[in-house]
């Protein structure tokens, strides 16, 4: 397997991206492009011995970057030169397999929608993160693509969440459940109510509502929700995490 890494995407790159790139390369057994601004890369491989640079770990130059604060849209069109508009073109003619950004997340769904494009049948793209629980992995989908959706974005992602799931993990019949403040059919918005009967007609095995103590649970394996709500949900989490490992370090002082 092939995967293009934005060199220059994420805090700390492209140190952080290039060590990491190094050690991916070094422990699997797949190829990585680094994208990105080939003297910047150059400089962050020169710290490293040349006996510890694998072969399978190659450079491919994009002189542009865009910052975490660009607009997305505007950036694509203007930045066409961008680790980020180079991987997805990469990704595009096939010559790598995979693109992976830790970079402007609006940058990589705006070149990836107008450059590779949807999957038939999908209107609007959704970003999907795999989170582990107490009794398995969920999908939660979206997390930030898409913050004002319709109901039939809801649906199409619990299609792509479920096909995810069915054949990249594996689960024959995998369990769709909908973000909710309660279980009961009746809780909610009219958004949330309207979603609830087009997931309950689809075929999908729609479980009901979920509540926010259940993403963590491993009881279901697909949770869809908006992406202001997963959004909201993710940075949460991420805060939690922090916050419990600094608590920790405090407590055994």
């Amino acid at each position: 397997m092939k995967i293009a890494l934005d060199a220059m995407g994420g805090d700390n790159a492209p140190e952080v991206t290039v060590a990491g790139a190094l050690r991916a390369a070094r422990e699997f057994p797949i190829e990585i492009v680094l994208v990105g601004q080939r003297e910047a890369i150059e400089q962050s491989l020169s710290r490293y011995p040349q006996r510890q640079r694998p072969t399978n770990l190659s450079v491919t130059h994009a002189p542009e970057v865009i910052g975490m604060d660009e607009s997305p849209a505007s950036s694509i069109r203007k930045k066409r030169e961008s680790s980020i508009s180079v991987g997805v073109e990469l990704l595009k003619s096939k010559q790598v397999e995979a693109f992976v950004s830790a970079g402007n997340t609006g940058a990589v769904v705006a070149a990836s929608t107008l450059l590779v494009g949807l999957l038939p049948g999908i209107e609007r793209p959704g970003i999907a993160i795999l989170l582990p629980g107490v009794k398995g992995d969920t999908l939660l989908i979206d997390v930030g693509a898409n913050i004002d959706p319709k109901p039939l974005h809801l649906l199409q992602y619990a299609l792509m969440g479920e096909a995810y799931v069915r054949y990249v993990i594996g689960k024959h019949r995998p369990t769709v459940g909908l973000l909710n403040v309660g279980e009961e059919e009746t809780k909610g918005t009219d958004f949330i109510k309207e979603t609830y009967g087009m997931l309950e007609a689809s075929g999908v095995n729609f479980v009901g509502n979920v509540e926010g103590h259940d993403i963590f649970s491993g009881e279901f394996d697909v949770i869809v929700c908006d992406g202001f709500a997963g959004n909201v949900a993710l940075k949460t989490a991420e805060s939690l995490a922090h916050a419990i490992n600094v608590l920790l370090k405090r407590s055994l002082m």
